[in-house]
């Protein structure tokens, strides 16, 4: 399986759920970096703020930094070589870049998945129910 390492610009916290406005595409990150780290994935995350030494030592994110300043991370290595720059990689891309495939949909064993309904359904909205066709309490 590959090493992915993510060079990721100054913040003051992972999540994205810090100041006044919420960074959506980095809440995202960090649920899908969780999932991939569950499902066995070898990611790591580095915070200019936190670990400028860490930049320091990687020859790939120092290059970056002097050619594209901070302003263009984060910067994504897969095994050393940039793979992404600019925008933190989707669950599939990470995915794409240990092998492993594609995403399983799979509940996991011992969880049970509720069926979606279908509301736009003829049969669904006629069935009398609480957002049936009659006026329910929808």
């Amino acid at each position: 399986m590959s090493t992915i390492e993510v060079f990721e610009p100054a913040l003051c916290c992972s999540t994205g759920v810090c100041g006044p406005d919420v960074d959506q595409g980095l809440v995202n990150f960090s649920a899908d970096m969780d999932w991939f780290r569950c499902q066995g994935g070898d990611i790591h995350r580095v915070n200019l703020a936190s670990e400028p030494g860490a930049f320091a030592a990687s020859e790939p994110a120092r290059q970056f930094l002097q050619v594209a300043g901070s302003g263009g991370l984060p910067l994504v290595l897969v095994d050393g070589v940039t793979a992404l720059t600019g925008r933190y990689p989707t669950r599939d891309e990470l995915c794409a870049w240990a092998g492993q495939g594609a995403i399983s949909t799979a509940a996991p064993v011992g969880i049970s998945l509720l069926p979606l309904v279908d509301v736009t359904a003829p049969d669904a909205r006629d069935d009398g129910g609480c957002c049936g066709g009659g006026g329910g309490c929808c």
